[in-house]
């Protein structure tokens, strides 16, 4: 019998790693063994501090970002293979269960570490689509966490000129730069909305993507774009937002779109699914065409998760993985 351990919230702040009877897989599925697991900062540090629209039940069992090894497979699974380098949308956990239909193989040259970004770079292609940018269309991103990083680097490989990054933190606009940003933002330190008026002619942008999850943010998106622009929901809003939708929507006629995915791979938008996604994802990190290295502040041992969470509530962070391998 094997024993795992498995990052666990226990409480509302409480962080815990755990032991677990690992299981033998069923017919369809596999048994992946973890090298390295992604930390999504935002999301899970929402559920960790159980604020709104979270589950607000405890224990949970976080994580969606792991790239490991195909350990064991089950009697029906024919595609895959011991030994094989794989990426699947499962938690922070020594050993992983998983169907073998929802798991996908990535090249031995890209490293575990990179591979983890799969996950979150798909869900910030999501919006990225929704957004139908087209070449030479200016373009705001705010929020410079993990996602708001990623959806600037897709935005600029779709075309977007000038692309705008806008946080309050200046160590995440550093990294913006790195990420292809033309023009960073501190609304901390400048006007924001003059500042967005003066780099488009007084116009506002083609479009903002709004990946901070701050419900706030949201009025001040729509203050940002132009007649006719649109503003992707891509962040998950913690709490309500109050917008007067007339004078911010209605009588600038701008499109607001909802960017929420649920890994299904089922399409979302027009042929594209959310597997195609995941693929095109591996390809672009695979080529270089997308770079992380730069957005991970720190490499943890798995049984360090408790501070890790602790950075993750105090913002003191930006891309945490948690190391499998690493054993004490």
């Amino acid at each position: 019998m094997t024993i795992g351990k498995r990052v666990a919230f226990v409480e509302k702040g409480l962080v815990k790693v755990e032991e677990f009877q690992v299981n033998e897989p069923g017919a369809k599925e596999v048994l992946i063994k973890s090298t390295s697991t992604l930390i999504c900062s935002g999301t899970e540090g929402a559920f960790l501090m159980a604020m709104p629209n979270t589950s607000n039940s405890f224990p949970q069992y976080p994580g969606y970002s792991n790239a490991g090894i195909i350990e064991a497979v089950g009697s029906d699974v024919v595609d895959r293979s011991c030994g094989e380098k794989v990426v699947s949308w499962t938690n922070h956990a020594s050993h992983v269960l998983e169907d073998a239909a929802n798991i996908l193989p990535f090249p031995d040259n890209l490293s575990f570490d990179d591979a983890t970004f799969f996950a979150l770079a798909s869900i910030a292609l999501n919006g990225v689509r929704k957004a139908t940018i087209e070449l030479g269309e200016s373009v705001a991103v705010m929020g410079q966490g993990l996602v708001g990083q990623l959806a600037l680097q897709l935005a600029r490989l779709s075309g977007a000129v000038p692309l705008i990054a806008i946080d309050l933190l200046n160590a995440r606009l550093g990294a913006s730069m790195k990420s292809g940003a033309d023009l960073t933002i501190n609304p901390g330190e400048k006007d924001l909305n003059g500042e967005i008026k003066r780099l488009t002619g007084g116009k506002g942008v083609n479009v903002v993507i709004e990946a901070t999850g701050n419900p706030d943010a949201i009025p001040v998106a729509c203050k940002l774009v132009r007649p006719y622009g649109r503003v992707i929901l891509l962040g998950s809003p913690r709490g309500e937002t109050k917008i007067n939708f007339y004078s911010e929507v209605h009588a600038k006629s701008v499109t607001m779109i909802g960017s929420y995915m649920r890994p299904s791979y089922e399409s979302y938008h027009s042929s594209w699914t959310d597997k195609d996604d995941a693929k095109l994802i591996l390809k672009l990190l695979d080529q270089g065409r997308l770079k992380v290295r730069h957005l991970v502040t720190r490499k943890m041992p798995y049984y360090e998760a408790t501070e890790a969470y602790l950075q993750v509530i105090n913002k003191s962070t930006l891309g945490i993985i948690l190391d499998w391998q690493h054993h004490r």
